[in-house]
This record gives C-alpha cells, sequence and structure tokens, in this order.
C-alpha cells in the first residue's frame, strides 16, 4: 500500500526550503492560509508574507506588481475562484505583461469535494493552458509537487500550478528527473497508450496492471506539464501503439484531452479515447466518492482500453 500525503503538503515544504534559499521569493494568499498550508511560510517568513483578503483580482495584480520590483510571487488561492475571478488579470498583468508571477490553485479537482459543488475546478486547466505565455503543471503526488515548486521558481515567466488538498497515493519516485515540458515514461508497452496527468496517475498504474494481466500491453506515460505539452513522447508512443487514452480528474474539454487530441491530429492521428468529466458541473460528497461518481478509477481505465484494443483486432 502507498504511502498517502496530501499535495498540499509537499507544496508547502517546498516553498519554506526555497525561502530559506531565496530572498527574492514571497508569497500571496487570499485569505486562505491555513487551508493552503502557506501559514507555515507565513511563521518563517512574516515579513515575505501578504494576505490581502478575500480578492483574488487583487491577489493577481499585486503579485505582478511585486514581480516588477524584482521578486518571485507565489500567488495562491482557491483554483475555481482564482482562475474564474482573476481571469482577466492573470491575462493581461501576469501573461500579456509577461511578469514572473506564479499563479497557485489550491483544492483542485475533486479534492475540494466537500466543500459544495460550487467549488470544484474542473475547468482550471483549460482556461490557464488557452492564456499565451502560461506554463501549466499538474503534479500527480505530494512528492512530485515538491520538485514542481522547485522548477517553477527557477522558470522564467508565468506559471500555473494545480495543487490538491486531500491526502492521495505516493506513486512517483524522488529519482525521478522532473522537467517542465517532458513527460516521464512509467511503463512500455506495444498495445495501447495510456496518458495521464495528475493524481490519475496511481489509477493509471492499476488499469496497466490489469490490462497485463489480459495480455494487454500499456505504454503508460504521465504528463505533468499539461503546457508546453510533450508532443514528441506522445507521437512516438501513439506511432507505435496505434490507440491512446487519456486519464485526468478534470474535464474533458480543454484539459489533458484535448492537448493530446491536437497533438494526435497533427502529428499522428490514431483512435483517442477521453476518460475525465464530461460537460457538466461538480458535485458534493467526499473525494472518494466523487472518483467514483465521475468513473476515474482503474476499472473504467481498463474497460476502454481493452475495448480500443478489441477493435482495433477486429478491423
Amino acid at each position: 500500500m502507498a504511502i498517502q500525503k496530501a499535495p498540499r503538503e509537499g507544496f508547502s515544504e517546498a516553498l519554506i526550503r526555497l525561502g530559506h534559499q531565496h530572498e527574492d521569493l514571497v508569497v500571496l494568499d487570499a485569505d486562505c492560509a491555513k487551508s493552503n498550508m502557506t501559514n507555515f511560510f507565513k511563521d518563517q517568513f512574516p515579513n515575505r508574507f501578504f494576505n490581502v483578503g478575500i480578492s483574488e483580482c487583487d491577489l493577481v495584480g499585486t503579485a505582478a506588481g511585486l514581480a516588477i520590483g524584482g521578486k518571485i510571487p507565489f500567488a495562491n488561492a482557491y483554483a475555481n475562484f482564482l482562475t474564474g475571478r482573476a481571469y482577466d488579470q492573470m491575462r493581461i498583468s501576469v501573461c500579456y505583461s509577461n511578469n514572473n508571477v506564479k499563479i497557485v490553485g489550491h483544492n483542485a479537482g475533486t479534492s475540494a469535494a466537500q466543500e459544495g459543488a460550487t467549488h470544484l475546478p474542473l475547468e482550471d486547466i483549460s482556461l490557464m493552458r488557452s492564456l499565451p505565455r502560461m506554463t501549466v503543471i499538474v503534479p500527480a503526488d505530494s512528492l512530485e509537487m515538491e520538485k514542481a515548486v522547485e522548477a517553477a521558481y527557477y522558470h522564467e515567466g508565468p506559471v500555473y500550478l494545480r495543487v490538491g488538498k486531500l491526502p492521495v497515493p505516493i506513486v512517483t519516485k524522488k529519482e525521478d528527473r522532473f522537467q517542465i515540458g517532458k513527460a516521464i515514461k512509467y511503463r512500455d508497452g506495444n498495445d495501447v497508450t495510456l496518458i495521464s496527468t495528475g493524481i490519475m496517475l496511481d489509477e493509471t498504474f492499476k488499469a496497466a496492471e490489469a490490462l497485463g494481466k489480459k495480455g494487454i500491453q500499456a505504454d503508460v506515460l504521465h504528463i505533468h506539464t499539461i503546457k508546453p505539452i510533450d508532443v514528441e513522447a506522445i507521437a512516438t508512443s501513439a506511432t507505435k501503439t496505434k490507440r491512446v487514452v487519456t486519464i485526468e480528474e478534470h474535464s474533458i474539454i480543454g484539459g489533458l484531452g484535448s492537448a493530446v487530441a491536437e497533438v494526435l491530429s497533427e502529428h499522428c492521428p490514431v483512435p483517442l479515447k477521453r476518460i475525465g468529466t464530461q460537460d457538466r458541473f461538480g458535485v458534493s460528497g467526499k473525494m472518494h466518492e466523487l472518483l467514483d461518481f465521475f468513473e476515474l478509477r482503474a476499472a473504467r481505465i481498463t474497460a476502454t482500453a481493452e475495448k480500443l484494443v478489441d477493435s482495433a483486432l477486429i478491423k
């Protein structure tokens, strides 16, 4: 059984570690410091922490100003409110102006389940990857989150980092190399390509194991950077397997599935099935209940991949 830890814990720990190393790192929060775990940064660096209140637009605008002044700001708020309310500020003050701001969307995906349906950000990746100059990172677990925070700090330019609230299995390894824009290949196979992002890597691993027992060998790619996406890795794998399944804890509209579809249509047209939430809003419940409700489980991934392989064999 994999150890479980909340991605927000990895985020907080990495932020503090970088804070000790770099005096230009500052943190802003929209009055959610305890939930976002930025309060621990505040405890150690009170003069480099700014609570702007429940005002996401001011949060982003202030962060942009700090970036102009030579600081590297990490602006934190709940992902649904941050990407929705402050979209204009991110578009103009951050991306258009090419300011070195790190936008951190917390309570991402189903981890916000118990806070109510309106709090579930299932469209945030779509919004952020549409912005020119914005880099979009979606780590799989707390360990990869630590690497992502460090990579975001050193990356010159706007970054959107998606952070989950609740504990999830740690499925990546310390030795895994994290590089913005580069996929990680976890398994070799010739029959089907499974491409996941975020916390769905755990269910994807389980699906690959189940498929293996059925005699179907899956290529498994983990896409932690939705933008820029690793075109070469996706096209290479798809050319080999001739069929692809994407898995994400986000709407299939505008997220990983859409990004991969764009790559395949231009570089390697093959059958594609997208697993994620459909054209709908979230619902209230517990995280595990929502993962079941949206069928974001290994069983669905397995069945989808198996059907793709079978249909190819029939032809």
